[in-house]
């Protein structure tokens, strides 16, 4: 990609890392979110201020979001000030995840003015977003991943997934449905071996030089839960939409989903505890009181 001027809209709790790798590699990033202290944060690293999405894409002929829902990237994408109102903007690279239906319809309202959209949503939190480490999911037309993944590879690795609209957000959406999975029964499973007299620490050390390991007890749990930080970066209202997202796909599709919807269910029960902005973490605690112990600490 020779254009080193690229537009963000959306600079929270990921979007600031990946705007700022952008930055640091050389790339001229103008910038745009309704949160005024991550703009600033920005700026001071060199970033250029704009006055909204539709400003940013007036400038830009590349421009990036990453933003929390499906109804906030529609209205970013196609409402007023939006960026189908830029005069500038040719391609549109959505790191969200919307599920493959907004994705299509994202899509389908952006060609009407000749923009070309990206389906390209990532995984790997926050930590992942400033380490560069991310997953990056492409869909578009091969010739367009190709152009664009000078920039892609700033932000992680490549998977191209194919060229339809909503492909990147099915294989999101089916990612963050087993990640879901595994914070919830190794949940189960650590405030089990607690109650029982298991130190949390030596069973987190057997579980991940066996089969039982994943990436609850390989990073979540050992990082952010027996510390009791609960700091991993992501909420868990957030989490609860992905998981929607995936079983509303698979119901489309007629693929029976029965963990999955177990997992819904106890997601639910989760964020309603802890409430929606809780980190997804945290989502042990309700089962800790259940059964009245905490992994980490001392019974």
């Amino acid at each position: 990609m020779s254009d080193k001027q690229v537009g963000f809209v959306g600079v929270g709790r990921m979007g600031i890392h990946m705007a700022g790798r952008l930055l640091e590699a050389g790339y001229a990033v103008t910038i745009f979110d309704t949160n005024e202290t991550a703009m600033q944060r920005l700026e001071q690293r060199g970033a250029k201020r704009a006055a909204s999405a539709a400003d940013v894409a007036s400038q830009c002929a590349t421009v990036l979001v990453s933003l929390p829902t499906p109804d906030i990237v529609k209205s970013v994408a196609l409402g007023k000030d939006g960026i189908i109102e830029g005069s500038k903007v040719k391609t549109f690279i959505d790191l969200s995840t919307t599920g493959p239906r907004v994705a299509k319809e994202v899509a389908e309202g952006l060609a009407k003015k000749g923009i070309t959209a990206v389906d390209a949503p990532v995984s790997g939190g926050p930590s992942g977003a400033e380490k560069g480490t991310l997953a990056m999911m492409i869909a578009c037309p091969r010739p367009l991943a190709d152009e664009l993944r000078p920039i892609i590879e700033v932000l992680g690795k490549f998977f191209y997934i194919g060229e339809a609209p909503g492909l990147g957000q099915t294989m999101k959406v089916i990612n963050n449905l087993l990640s879901a999975t595994a914070i919830t029964i190794t949940s189960e499973a650590m405030v089990m071996g607690v109650k029982a007299g298991l130190d949390p620490s030596v069973m987190l050390s057997v579980i991940n030089a066996g089969s039982g390991r994943n990436t609850a007890t390989e990073d979540k749990f050992p990082r952010c839960v027996v510390p009791r930080r609960f700091d991993f970066g992501f909420t868990t209202s957030l989490l609860y939409k992905d998981i929607r997202l995936c079983l509303e796909e698979a119901e489309a599709l007629g693929v029976p989903m029965i963990v999955g919807n177990a997992v819904r269910q106890m997601m639910a029960i989760g964020k309603a505890a802890q409430g929606p902005d809780a980190d997804i973490t945290e989502f042990v605690k309700p089962i800790e009181r259940w059964a009245g112990v905490e992994v980490g600490k001392k019974t």
